[in-house]
């Protein structure tokens, strides 16, 4: 991978910090008049390069749970291994969330945009696949605010990334992230909430989850070192892997990503709905609910309605739904 890489060194320190000198009157919220909108939804991102292999993306599909179950799963070897001679491995369409890798840090650099680390939530994931990606490749990704809400006690803030092979310049794909800044809030007046969204995408209008039973269900077991696994792919924030900053986020251990809890999801629907045919994905969006602890067990349930899927995961061992979203295909397979 090459381009900035966030310093979760320094992270980590800051966390452990912010736990015992964080003021709330440093934050840009209620009563702030350093937070400025317009020099929010104008800041510009520097352009970015990721670069990765072959083995990058086998590292990615493990950390996902490829072929966890079964290591000659016809439907999921091709992620991983040069299956029946073909000259390259394939690559899952949720590899795409790697390319935003970094984003986050870059918030902090916002003017006027301050918060406290510890209170950041990811809360939205929207991804459209423009093209398959190819099984190595060096990608520019362009990135920008496109959405900036005050939800009175959070702050929401939207990014963008549009990702090109640099070769190129063809674009591949799309991601486009809610971050919700606890605390951060109250930048605008109560009777007229400042919102923003440029070319709100479909991610927005999340459907409500069938009452009817599901037409598929997929339950799988996450391993204890699952996180360890998943940060190799380059999220290496120490929430994921270090006790003590997962006990001061509140956290009784170190908590899975909430992108490789989605790369679960999507797997499931590839293997169930769309018969291991990973091109049939045009859009993902996912909305995260509630965190998962490694080695436990998730649960995705699906819908197929017309050419979307509606989705939802379920941790086994609390019986609480932890994902919600949906997905979007070129067609539903004619098996179904």
């Amino acid at each position: 991978m090459c381009g900035p890489k966030p310093n979760y060194t320094t992270l980590r320190q800051k966390l452990i910090d912010s736990s015992h000198s964080f003021s709330k009157n440093s934050m840009a919220g209620a009563g702030s008049s350093e937070f400025n909108p317009e020099s929010v939804i104008s800041y510009k991102f520097p352009e970015t390069l990721y670069t990765y292999t072959e083995r990058d993306a086998a590292i990615y599909a493990l950390g996902i749970g490829a072929c966890g179950n079964d290591a000659v799963d016809n439907k999921e070897l091709k992620y991983v291994y040069n299956a029946d001679g073909q000259e390259f491995i394939q690559v899952l369409p949720t590899f795409v969330a790697l390319f935003v890798n970094g984003v986050g840090s870059e918030i902090s650099k916002i003017p006027g945009l301050q918060y406290d680390p510890r209170l950041l939530l990811h809360g939205q994931q929207y991804i459209e696949i423009y093209k398959p990606l190819p099984s190595s490749g060096c990608i520019l990704n362009k990135a920008s605010v496109a959405g900036l809400h005050d939800k009175g006690k959070a702050a929401v803030i939207e990014i963008e990334i549009v990702s090109y092979e640099k070769e190129s310049g063809e674009p591949l794909c799309m991601n486009r992230m809610s971050i919700y800044l606890r605390g951060s809030g109250g930048f605008s007046k109560p009777s007229r909430p400042y919102s923003y969204s440029r070319n709100p995408s479909n991610q927005t209008a999340f459907p409500k989850i069938p009452k009817s039973q599901p037409f598929a269900v997929v339950e799988e077991c996450t391993q204890a070192s699952l996180a360890l696994l998943y940060r190799l792919s380059g999220d290496d924030n120490p929430l994921h892997s270090d006790p003590l900053v997962a006990s001061i986020a509140g956290f009784s251990r170190p908590i899975l990503h909430g992108l490789c809890t989605l790369g679960f999801a999507i797997r499931a629907i590839i293997g169930r709905i769309c018969r291991g045919d990973h091109t049939l994905i045009k859009s993902i969006s996912g909305r995260f609910l509630l965190h998962v602890y490694p080695g436990e067990t998730l649960i995705t349930e699906m819908w197929p309605e017309a050419s979307r899927v509606i989705y939802q995961v379920k941790v086994k061992e609390r019986n609480r739904a932890v994902l919600l979203g949906f997905v979007d295909l070129d067609r539903i397979n004619s098996s179904l």
